[in-house]
């Protein structure tokens, strides 16, 4: 009996237990209630001149650049104090050099960047696990299991801001926001070093006063198309219905711009590894050292790459490019683009800027690699970039289906002899 008695109180207490736990929960929740804007873009300022600057401090407040010095040479980063001038990233440096004569031009060292964006990166997991790589300096972060924690959600990006610098000695800007793509308008309002909180009821207030130019996806052309309809700003756009847009733009583009305009992002933050990135790469039996044979086996890469995203419904922001070379060496370099991509002409164009960061010149190249990351999925995500009605992506949906039923080499571009069906 004194069993059974035993048992009894032991789950009334085990009750109230539970209830005092739900009430707890209840006043904590109270006391702390939802984020309303849990996603967070942080951002890297000038990363890799930072990281440069941190081995050598007698380039703080100089203007620099990191890049190749050679005659094809591009600027990867430029420091705030170069920006100034006018000189960007992907800019030769030959062009840097006129707009900016006293520009300090510094050897990229991707080893190292890579090295301190894993440290970057580990600085991010430690405060959530919910954490989106966009490139080596930049990533999204859902920080909603937080509100226990810190009180405000700015007290989040800042915390995360102190501790990089704390423990990197670097720059972050931070944009704070319902959905990504409010973040990192965010982020580049807030740049350099700060921090830029846009509240959910003062989203639209804030995205209708930006030129439509500061869209996802919203290229030169697209802008041109738009500037021809009388519309500059993203609150203009907003006040255009979707199907007046179609005869310009086509039906998946236009409701993306609407979607754009009104604020709408449903992205959710991507943390699979497996899910963040594809990629195509060849060990060759003999090196190649002529450039016309490297173009050519990218020109493949590419082709096989973008089947892939397409049969994933995938499109890329980053393109990455793989050299090994004879000595068993390795480099990779990326860049990420304004607009998200899947097309193989455009996939190859972007590499083809990558060799020629990359330094192939005399370099036995005994393996090529090409990857896309930045993912984002759904059929409708369009090509805003092109001119005309998606023309392109039109012709690659029609080449990729007669791959599927034929084999790969039933439609080549012209460049490419044929070659064996895909592996």
């Amino acid at each position: 009996m004194a069993g059974v008695v035993d048992f009894a109180v032991a789950y009334q207490m085990n009750q109230f237990c539970h209830i005092r736990s739900q009430l707890i929960g209840t006043v904590v929740g109270m006391i702390r209630p939802r984020f309303a804007e849990p996603i967070l873009h942080v951002d890297m300022d000038a990363f890799f001149v930072e990281v440069e600057r941190r081995r050598h401090p007698e380039l703080v407040g100089r203007p620099v650049a990191v890049g190749g010095s050679g005659r094809r040479g591009v600027v990867a980063s430029a420091s705030y104090e170069a920006r100034r001038f006018g000189v960007r990233s992907a800019m030769p440096v030959s062009h840097a050099r006129r707009l900016c004569p006293g520009l300090v031009i510094v050897p990229a060292d991707h080893g190292e960047y890579g090295r301190v964006s894993a440290d970057v990166f580990e600085v991010f997991s430690s405060f959530t696990p919910l954490v989106e790589k966009l490139s080596v300096d930049e990533a999204f972060l859902d920080v909603a299991g937080l509100r226990h924690h810190y009180r405000e959600v700015p007290r989040v990006g800042e915390a995360i801001r102190k501790e990089i610098r704390r423990r990197l000695g670097l720059p972050a800007s931070v944009g704070i926001a319902a959905n990504k793509t409010l973040a990192k308008l965010a982020s580049e309002d807030a740049k350099p070093d700060g921090l830029l909180h846009i509240r959910s009821g003062q989203s639209l207030n804030f995205l209708h006063t930006l030129s439509v130019r500061r869209l996802w996806g919203v290229g030169e052309a697209t802008a041109r198309r738009l500037k021809r309809l009388g519309i500059h700003t993203v609150g203009e756009l907003a006040q255009i219905p979707v199907d007046h847009l179609q005869p310009v733009f086509g039906k998946a583009a236009s409701e993306h711009l609407g979607r754009l305009a009104a604020g709408i992002d449903r992205r959710p933050i991507v943390t699979d590894p497996a899910g963040v990135s594809l990629s195509v790469e060849n060990t060759f039996e003999h090196d190649l050292h002529d450039r016309s044979e490297v173009e050519v086996k990218l020109r493949e890469q590419a082709e096989r790459l973008a089947g892939r995203l397409h049969r994933g419904e995938a499109w890329a922001t980053t393109i990455t490019l793989k050299v090994r070379f004879s000595n068993f060496s390795t480099i990779t370099r990326s860049h990420t683009r304004g607009s998200p991509t899947r097309l193989g002409i455009e996939i190859y164009r972007e590499v083809l800027d990558l060799v020629d960061r990359a330094g192939l010149e005399s370099k036995g190249v005994r393996l090529l690699g090409i990857a896309a990351s930045g993912l984002t999925y759904g059929p409708a995500v369009p090509q805003l970039e092109l001119d005309g009605a998606n023309r392109w992506e039109d012709l690659e949906d029609e080449v990729f289906r007669l791959r599927r039923r034929f084999g790969f080499d039933a439609v080549l571009p012209a460049r490419l002899k044929p070659f064996s069906g895909e592996k």
